[in-house]
């Protein structure tokens, strides 16, 4: 952490955010949690409230616990071609079980259009998602992968999240050659 950070990231237990010198403890739910610091927690809960109504939520809805979903979606990457029809069921049933689904985006790692390997790219990928669940308010998260490189990348031991793999890329004919994909979503 620089110093003169007006305050620090933290998983539970700890503290973040500072306001007026106290820290926050991260036992907040839903869109009270990690408050931006403004200096003044009323008026972060203020803002936050006004951007959900804004999208269209309205009071009964932000006071759910908050469930992020990541999003991989990406026309270059295959293996994560059902991932809108996934996301939808995903949010459906947090809906169902009483939470709040965010859809944020992470970085999509197929390896057919990545140079020189995707492989490159997995810590990039695991080190985008945990700054992203630790910054924004979740209270659990869902992981949508769907290749060997999204998925490990994902894993988050120790946070209240759940792994959900795609089907693999189908496979196809070119000039009556039989074109078959070698990958396979791990199991989570």
């Amino acid at each position: 952490m620089p110093p003169g950070c007006p305050g620090f990231a933290g998983v539970a237990g700890r503290k973040v955010g500072v306001n007026g010198g106290q820290a926050r403890p991260v036992s907040a739910q839903g869109i009270s949690r990690n408050l931006s610091s403004y200096g003044d927690d009323g008026f972060s809960r203020y803002l936050r409230n006004a951007f959900l109504s804004a999208a269209g939520y309205g009071r009964e809805e932000s006071s759910r616990p908050v469930v992020g979903i990541t999003d991989l979606r990406s026309d270059y990457n295959p293996c994560h071609r059902q991932m809108g029809e996934l996301l939808d069921n995903v949010k459906r049933g947090v809906l169902a079980a009483g939470g709040l689904p965010l859809v944020f985006p992470t970085a999509s790692l197929g390896e057919t259009f990545l140079n020189p390997t995707s492989m490159l790219y997995r810590n990039m990928l695991a080190m985008e998602t945990e700054e992203l669940v630790r910054a924004q308010p979740m209270d659990a998260v869902v992981m949508l992968g769907g290749c060997d490189k999204t998925v490990p990348a994902q894993a988050r031991p120790g946070s209240p999240s759940s792994c959900t793999t795609s089907r693999r890329p189908l496979n196809s004919a070119t000039r009556s050659a039989a074109v078959m994909s070698a990958r396979t979503a791990p199991a989570c």
